[in-house]
């Protein structure tokens, strides 16, 4: 399905019935990747799979920031009339489900965030190297976005006031100390660290990502 939000069209996939819960993927990649977890909580909930802003079959790939797709997110909420929706967002997802809980409070219930960041040095040096040698050798708009941004500070991230469950593995390509530095800073979070894991293997095309999300759900319930 596509729906016109700020000037881009936006591709999506519901499925299930329920509250709604919207998932948002990570860098390069597309709903898809969600594939398993919808199947399972499709039949508790509605599912939005969102391709986010120049990723998937959405359009936008040229005017791309954090800002406008946590504000994409916003206005898809606003067009379908969803009543504050659990967010659940991987990687940049997760960059974009934070931003939308800062710029527009009241505008979703709860958020899982996994292996997110709210500023580039957030990111262990390695990683940053590479996204930066890539940037340079395909000038691709999304990755130089990486270099860049967010910019999320200590004050925007105590704004924060909805449960927030901060999940990252244990081989993560978010520091450690970040994510933690993000669960310090969000009041009412609970940061889990999930042994063995690296950046995504518990979200790409994962069963596990359920069962995180179903504890949380019920434990804040």
């Amino acid at each position: 399905m596509f729906i016109t939000v700020n000037g881009i069209r936006l591709h999506y996939e519901v499925s299930g019935k329920g509250p709604a819960v919207i998932l948002v993927h990570g860098n390069g990649e597309d709903h898809s990747i969600y594939n398993e977890t919808a199947s399972l909580l499709q039949t508790e909930y509605t599912v939005y799979a969102l391709d986010s802003r120049g990723h998937g079959k959405s359009t936008g790939k040229n005017d791309i920031s954090y800002e406008k797709m946590a504000k994409d997110v916003a206005e898809f909420i606003r067009i379908l009339e969803l009543d504050r929706p659990l967010y659940c967002g991987f990687s940049d997802g997760g960059i974009i489900g934070i931003l939308a809980a800062v710029r527009y409070p009241g505008l979703l219930k709860k958020m899982v965030i996994c292996g997110a960041n709210a500023f580039p040095e957030g990111l262990k040096r390695r990683w940053l190297f590479l996204f930066g040698f890539l940037g340079i050798l395909v000038r691709e708009p999304r990755v130089r976005m990486m270099l860049k941004e967010p910019q999320i500070s200590g004050r925007e991230l105590e704004q924060i006031s909805i449960p927030t469950l901060l999940l990252a593995g244990e081989k993560d390509m978010v520091l450690l100390s970040h994510t933690q530095y993000l669960a310090s800073r969000i009041k009412d979070s609970i940061l889990k660290i999930l042994p063995g894991e690296t950046h995504g293997s518990y979200v790409i095309h994962s069963r596990k990502l359920y069962f995180h999300i179903k504890k949380f759900m019920k434990d804040t319930a």
